[in-house]
C-alpha cells in the first residue's frame, strides 16, 4: 500500500522564491513543484536564475518533485517558428529539471481551435510530444500530462487515446478539479486513467463552476486518492494546487456563475487553508 506524499505549487504563496520555501518549512511540506519563482516562468529562467533556486532549496531542505512547466500550452495551429521556439523553451526546461534533482515534467498537449474536430489533429500533437519526449529521455526525465480545458487531452477518453499514441512515453498527472470544471465526472475519469497515472494535481471545485477548498468540492478527492493508496504499491505525489486566491479567475471560466462562499484575505490565507484541508483529508 502506498501513501501520498505532499509537495506543492508554492508560487500560490508568494511570487518571491524565498517566501515560497519558507512558507512550505512552515508547513511541514518538503516537496515542491516549481512553476513560477520571483515573477519569472521556470521555463523563462537563465542557468544561474536556477542555480540560485538550487541554492534557496538546498538551504531548507526541500526538493523538487516535478516541474511545472508551461510546455504544451500553446495553439496547435502555432507556425513553425514559433513552433521551434518552443521546443527551444523545452530544452530550457528539462536542463533545468536536471539541475534541480526533479524527475519529472509537467507538461500538457496544445490547445485546439474552437469548435473544431480534434481528431483531426491527433497525428500532429502526437508527433510534437514525441519530440519533448526524445528531449526528456536523454535526460532520464518523465513526462506528465495534465488535462486541462481546452487543450487536446481535455476529456478522459481524450488523455486515454493520447497517451496510448505515445506508447507509455507520457504518464499522466491527473487533476480531479480540472475535470470537475470541464464537466467530467471524476471518479469515473480516475477509473479510465487509474493504470497511467503518475501523481496527482490536489485542487478542488463544483460543478457548478467554482473552486473551492480541498475536500470542500465534487472532485472526489479524498474517495480518489484512498483507492490509489490501496492499489499503489509504492509512495506517491500530491503537488496542492488549489487555485483559491492567486487565480481567481478560475472561478470566471464559464458561464456557470456560483457565488462563492470560500473568500480569502490574501494568498497566504488561502493556500494554508488549502493545506489544512487537505492534511485533514489524508
Amino acid at each position: 500500500m502506498g501513501r501520498p506524499v505532499i509537495s506543492a505549487f508554492a508560487d500560490e504563496y508568494s511570487p518571491a522564491f524565498a517566501e515560497q520555501c519558507e512558507g512550505l518549512s512552515r508547513l511541514g511540506i518538503g516537496y515542491i513543484e516549481i512553476r513560477n519563482a520571483d515573477g519569472k516562468s521556470i521555463a523563462s529562467m537563465t542557468e544561474e536564475e536556477t542555480d540560485r533556486l538550487g541554492g534557496i532549496l538546498a538551504c531548507r531542505g526541500i526538493k523538487v518533485s516535478s516541474i511545472g512547466s508551461p510546455l504544451g500550452k500553446i495553439r496547435i495551429t502555432a507556425g513553425a517558428g514559433d513552433i521551434e521556439e518552443h521546443m527551444k523553451k523545452a530544452e530550457r526546461v528539462f536542463s533545468a529539471a536536471s539541475k534541480l534533482g526533479a524527475s519529472r515534467v509537467r507538461i500538457f498537449s496544445f490547445y485546439i481551435p474552437a469548435g473544431e474536430d480534434k481528431g483531426a489533429y491527433a497525428d500532429r500533437v502526437a508527433l510534437l510530444l514525441n519530440r519533448f519526449c526524445d528531449m526528456a529521455d536523454r535526460r532520464g526525465l518523465t513526462l506528465c500530462h495534465e488535462n486541462e480545458a481546452g487543450i487536446y487531452g481535455e476529456s478522459p477518453e481524450e488523455c486515454e487515446e493520447l497517451l496510448d499514441r505515445l506508447e507509455g512515453r507520457v504518464s499522466a498527472v491527473f487533476d480531479m478539479g480540472n475535470f470537475v470544471l470541464c464537466g467530467y465526472e471524476p471518479m469515473q475519469a480516475y477509473e479510465l486513467l487509474r493504470p497511467r497515472i503518475d501523481y496527482f494535481h490536489i485542487k478542488d471545485a463544483l460543478f457548478a463552476g467554482a473552486v473551492v477548498p480541498p475536500g470542500r468540492g465534487e472532485a472526489r478527492i479524498k474517495d480518489i486518492l484512498d483507492d490509489y493508496a490501496k492499489r499503489s504499491g509504492t509512495d506517491f505525489f500530491v503537488t496542492l494546487e488549489p487555485h483559491l486566491q492567486t487565480f481567481a479567475g478560475l472561478n470566471a471560466l464559464s458561464d456557470r456563475h456560483f457565488d462563492n462562499p470560500y473568500r480569502f484575505a490574501d494568498c497566504r490565507e488561502a493556500f494554508e487553508a488549502a493545506a489544512a484541508c487537505l492534511r485533514e483529508m489524508l
